[in-house]
């Protein structure tokens, strides 16, 4: 039994940080994980920044509530989905991605959850668990699961290389190039199709 586990942002949305970076005028905010392999440091560096800010919870939703998915993800999604079982394994969190997933018809999701303090101001953030992306693929795999994993950053690179078959997706040339042994794809059709033949 075959189930595919995607990333979320730059696969099927814009970088929520990126966005964020560009409303707000801070341009530190617009490293992710495609620029910063230790997640810790990249999220503790953003919380640091929202402090010194004064920038909480609520203005990051703002950004997000006027941010659509990709152009075609949502039809790839909706494809791929009657075709086999999906899975959105994100590093971002639950407070972040429930508008987006409406705008997707309400994939399931993995991610992650912010600690927010009364006033507003995240705090701290908690992962779901220890390297959650291979963690949760690993956990599939050893119900059944066959995994067929995609993503676009250093962070899925671990549930890509442990699956079935993985690719990258929208990726950065530096990652596609350090990773020439993987597929990689910048359009939903082609990658739809390549998703096919691993099925």
């Amino acid at each position: 039994m075959n189930i595919v586990c995607l990333d979320l942002e730059g696969v099927l949305v814009p970088e929520i940080w990126i966005a964020f970076a560009e409303a707000a005028g801070i341009p530190e905010l617009r490293r992710t994980t495609r620029d910063e392999p230790d997640y810790d440091k990249l999220m503790k560096g953003r919380l640091s920044i929202l402090k010194e800010k004064g920038l909480g919870l609520k203005k990051i939703q703002d950004v997000i509530a006027g941010i659509d998915p990709i152009p075609g993800a949502k039809e790839f999604l909706d494809e791929l989905r009657s075709l086999t079982q999906v899975i959105i394994i994100s590093d971002t969190f639950e407070q972040f991605a429930s508008p987006l997933m409406k705008k997707l018809d309400w994939p399931t999701i993995f991610c992650n959850t912010l600690i927010v303090d009364d006033d507003g101001t995240i705090s701290d953030y908690q992962m779901r668990v220890e390297k959650s992306k291979l963690t949760t693929v690993r956990a599939l795999q050893s119900i059944g699961y066959d995994t067929i994993a995609a993503g676009d950053s250093f962070n899925d690179l671990d549930m890509i290389r442990a699956s079935k078959t993985g690719f990258l997706f929208r990726s950065t040339e530096q990652i596609i190039k350090d990773n020439s042994d993987l597929g990689a794809y910048e359009d939903y059709p082609e990658f739809l199709e390549a998703i096919k033949k691993a099925l």
